[in-house]
C-alpha cells in the first residue's frame, strides 16, 4: 500500500503542484485548505486528490483533521508543511493583526500540524516531514518583516527537528522557493514582473512542478540521508549555505 502524504495549502499554486509531483511518484495524497470550498472541490475532480478543510493556525482544528485522514485512508507517514499567508505592509505601518496572523499560519503551523503525526512517526519508525520556507526567509524583504520572520522561523525549526527525528527514521528537510510562476505572481504588473526576473541568474520564474518535484524526491526513501537540508530553489537569485 503507497504511503500517505498529506500537504497543507494543496489546492492551489505551489501546493496543488506539490500534491500532483507526490501522486506522479506513487504516493497516496491527501490536500488540506482553509477557505476556498469551490477550487478545492474543482481540484479533487480534477485530480482525484482527496481534500480536507481547517484553518492550520487551529491546534484542535489540526489535531481533528489529521485524526480524520487517518481513519479515513491511514497514518500519515509524509506530512508536507506548505500553507501560508501574506499581510504586507511596512512595519512602521504594520498592525499587530497583520503580524499575528502570518506568524499564526505560516510559523505555529509548524506545531500545529506536525505535533500529532510525529508521535506515530517515531513509533513506526519512518517519517517525511517537508517544511516550505521562503527566499525572502533567508534574505529578508522589505515590506514582509512579519513574512520573513515567519519563514526564517521554519529554517530553524527544520534544523531543531532533523536532529531529534534521525534516529527514529525521520528525516525534516526545507525547501526555500524563490519566485514561482504562480497565479499571484503572474498577477504583479508587467514592470515589476520584469524587473524580478531580471535578478534571477537563469532568465526565468521558476515552475510549480520544479518545487513539486523536488517534494517527491525528499519524500522518498531514497533520501533517507538527507535531514536537516535547506534546499534553495530559486534560479541562483540568493545563494545561502543552508
Amino acid at each position: 500500500m503507497s504511503k500517505v502524504a498529506l500537504v497543507t495549502g494543496g489546492t492551489r499554486g505551489i501546493g496543488a503542484a506539490i500534491c500532483l509531483g507526490l501522486k506522479n511518484a506513487g504516493f497516496t495524497v491527501v490536500a488540506n485548505y482553509a477557505g476556498n470550498d469551490e477550487k478545492a472541490n474543482l481540484f479533487k475532480e480534477e485530480n482525484g486528490i482527496a481534500v480536507y478543510k481547517w484553518d492550520v493556525s487551529d491546534p484542535e482544528a489540526c489535531a481533528e483533521g489529521i485524526k480524520k485522514i487517518e481513519a479515513d485512508i491511514g497514518p500519515v507517514e509524509v506530512l508536507v508543511n506548505n500553507a501560508g499567508i501574506t499581510r504586507d505592509g511596512m512595519f512602521h505601518k504594520m498592525d499587530y493583526d497583520q503580524w499575528r496572523a502570518v506568524l499564526s499560519t505560516n510559523l505555529d503551523s509548524m506545531f500545529t500540524m506536525t505535533r500529532p503525526v510525529i508521535d506515530g512517526m517515531r513509533e513506526r519508525g519512518y517519517g517525511r516531514i517537508i517544511n516550505i520556507s521562503s527566499i525572502n526567509g533567508q534574505k529578508g524583504q522589505m515590506g514582509q518583516a512579519n513574512y520573513s520572520a515567519a519563514k526564517a522561523g521554519v529554517i530553524g525549526f527544520t534544523k531543531g527537528l532533523a536532529q531529534e527525528g534521525a534516529r527514529k527514521g525521520i528525516t525534516v528537510n526545507c525547501i526555500c522557493p524563490g519566485y514561482i510562476n504562480t497565479e499571484m505572481v503572474g498577477a504583479m504588473p508587467e514592470k515589476v514582473l520584469d524587473s524580478i526576473v531580471a535578478q534571477i541568474p537563469v532568465g526565468r520564474l521558476g515552475e510549480p512542478s520544479e518545487i513539486g518535484d523536488m517534494v517527491a524526491y525528499l519524500a522518498d526513501e531514497k533520501a533517507g540521508f538527507i535531514t536537516g537540508a535547506i534546499m534553495t530553489v530559486n534560479g541562483g537569485q540568493y545563494l545561502a549555505n543552508g
